[in-house]
């Protein structure tokens, strides 16, 4: 893996938040303006989502006081936020927009669960390093967020565990996360990744049911806990981690979903974090690698080809 590069597209927009629709998109003079209002609320505006994701937040702590504390939630966004500061002006030369480092530490704040305050922290750091360090052809493989959780999870159990029940069994913050997320996931036209893996899960949630002769309801259940919400909608379906064509991004859902399932077959209690962590970064490489010998092929051929005109 690469440590050095020109990174610079690569690590400001990722975290699905950063919306992805504004690149490459042509603007031509004949566009009607639009008022600051309509700006402010199209899913162009670069800070949308990581409103709604406050507003998730806001929500929940506010009406089930889900977090461990503010204090470590903010400490986790302004530990991912100068993180990413200061590795972008190491790498870059230049000073990264934010919504994707505040996404990252928003996530950290949400989903991790310690009583200490430097999981928090060290969570944001290990999300954040990993898009400058762990690279593979001037990319990185693994969402910011869901590398930094999984490893929290993985090398520290006795002090971290993640988000669970802490929303309790109340439907409407669900509906309330289910219209944001569906809103952003159409917009930014990955509906299909979350549609995917879910089908996938209830499906494979069959298949745990007959293997291990527990209630179909039951292995369902966890779909519906606001965790995966949030892995679901903003985790999985990451841009900048993603495969490139629509079919692949399929494939992949589904392969996170069954590595999952034999995960938890093996009673790993951290399956979907784990699942796309294994998944994800093997499933880019792949695409990278066949991408870079198709080119080398048509190089190739080209070569041939005016080898034999001379």
């Amino acid at each position: 893996m690469n440590v050095v590069g020109p990174i610079e597209d690569d690590v400001v927009d990722t975290e699905l938040a950063v919306a992805p629709t504004t690149r490459g998109d042509n603007h031509d003079e004949t566009t009607p303006t639009k008022s600051p209002l309509k700006k402010l609320f199209t899913l162009e505006n670069r800070f949308l989502a990581p409103i709604l994701i406050t507003a998730i937040l806001l929500g929940g702590q506010l009406s089930f006081g889900f977090l461990e504390s503010w204090w470590q939630t903010l400490l986790a966004i302004s530990v991912a936020i100068a993180c990413e500061l200061i590795l972008g002006r190491v790498f870059v030369g230049k000073l990264p927009h934010l919504a994707s480092a505040y996404i990252s530490g928003i996530s950290v704040g949400i989903l991790i669960r310690s009583p200490f305050l430097w999981p928090f922290a060290l969570c944001a750091v290990l999300s954040i390093m990993s898009k400058y360090v762990l690279r593979w052809q001037n990319r990185h493989l693994w969402n910011p967020s869901n590398f930094g959780v999984s490893a929290m999870l993985f090398l520290y159990p006795a002090a971290v565990a993640s988000l669970s029940i802490q929303w309790g069994n109340t439907l409407w913050p669900m509906i309330v996360v289910w219209t944001l997320g569906s809103l952003i996931i159409s917009r930014l036209k990955r509906f299909h990744i979350c549609l995917t893996y879910v089908v996938s899960f209830v499906c494979l949630s069959a298949v745990r049911s007959m293997l291990t002769d527990s209630p179909f309801l039951a292995n369902v259940a966890p779909l519906t806990g606001p965790m995966y919400q949030l892995f679901i909608f903003f985790m999985i379906t990451d841009p900048r981690t993603t495969v490139s064509t629509k079919r692949g991004q399929c494939f992949v859902a589904f392969l996170v979903a069954a590595v999952e399932m034999l995960l938890r077959l093996n009673e790993v209690i951290h399956a979907p974090y784990y699942a796309l962590f294994l998944v994800g970064p093997i499933a880019l490489a792949s695409e990278l690698g066949w991408k870079k010998r198709m080119e080398a092929r048509a190089e190739l051929a080209t070569g041939s080809e005016h080898r034999v005109e001379v």
